[in-house]
């Protein structure tokens, strides 16, 4: 729950404060394993990475083997455990690390994929959340060989866009390559409630958190932008989006604040029932901007 709301009904609350300068260092030391043994290497986030290592710089023909070794670097390096999901494609290799942390090494070949997929459970397909899994499961989805029966009009006719996405992954097809230097196009976070809120300032307090989180990732990356958008999510799967976009990147935690406070302020009209998720998102990012924007004025609120 929102911090705000925690320290209203618990008032002896302790918070604990991250570390995350110790996070980022332990990171750029895994990295360094990575890059030990291959170039390929796409981050996903501070502790998980794809690799490529059909070429790799250790002459190691078997991607489990080099899995093995690389989980040893790190232990030896970190004192951390690490899972490892070795597949023919990214989809499945990142299925594969999900299947046996904290401390696995799962391995799904060409010849299993098909099976391995017709008995996964729904809610394990990576990219499916909770919610899309709720409803497939309604319509009779509960794992990979029903939503194989689907044909790809109807999935698209279903879920949208996302459909011809669900298609492709319950048959094992992903030709993504891994990408050291993939662009990142926006940043964002959001939360999830327990119970549905809709009062303005539990909104608020809630909103203020989610911007300062994001804050902190464009900080640490220098990747500021010019398009903010909220997403609220309300108790029957509904959604809404707004958007403001400004001429210049904004590098503010306090602009950034008063930003997403305006828009949530020009939606609330809108919010005529229980909100089940809030989310707030940096896009049209400016990587390492040099530049200072212009002041935009905002009220206080």
């Amino acid at each position: 729950m929102p911090s705000g709301i925690a320290i209203r009904k618990c008032p002896h609350l302790i918070f604990a404060k991250s570390r995350f300068d110790i996070y980022k260092e332990v990171s750029a030391q895994i990295r360094a394993i990575f890059s030990e043994f291959t170039d390929l290497v796409e981050p996903l986030s501070l502790d998980e990475a794809y690799l490529d290592v059909t070429e790799n710089k250790v002459n190691q023909k078997s991607a489990t083997l080099l899995a093995k070794e690389i989980k040893q670097r790190i232990k030896a390096k970190t004192q951390l455990n690490a899972s490892a999901g070795v597949s023919f494609n990214k989809f499945l290799a990142k299925v594969a690390s999900d299947m046996d942390k904290p401390n696995g090494l799962f391995v799904i070949t060409q010849k299993e994929a098909d099976d391995f997929l017709n008995n996964l459970p729904i809610e394990k397909f990576h990219g499916i959340g909770k919610v899309t899994a709720q409803k497939m499961e309604s319509l009779g989805i509960n794992k990979g060989s029903d939503l194989k029966k689907w044909t790809q009009e109807n999935l698209i006719t279903r879920f949208g866009k996302s459909g011809l996405y669900y298609y492709k992954i319950v048959r094992a097809i992903d030709d993504r390559e891994v990408n050291p230097n993939r662009a990142r196009k926006s940043l964002g976070a959001e939360r999830t409630f327990s119970d549905d809120i809709n009062v303005l300032q539990d909104l608020q307090e809630t909103l203020k958190t989610i911007v300062d989180e994001v804050f902190k990732r464009a900080k640490r990356t220098e990747n500021f932008g010019r398009t903010f958008t909220l997403k609220v999510k309300f108790y029957d799967f509904q959604q809404i989006t707004r958007s403001k976009s400004f001429p210049d990147a904004v590098d503010t935690q306090k602009e950034l604040n008063e930003i997403a406070q305006s828009i949530l302020i020009d939606t609330y009209p809108e919010i005529d029932r229980g909100v089940r998720l809030l989310g707030f998102s940096i896009s049209n990012l400016d990587d390492n901007q040099s530049g200072k924007q212009l002041h935009i004025p905002f009220k206080e609120f």
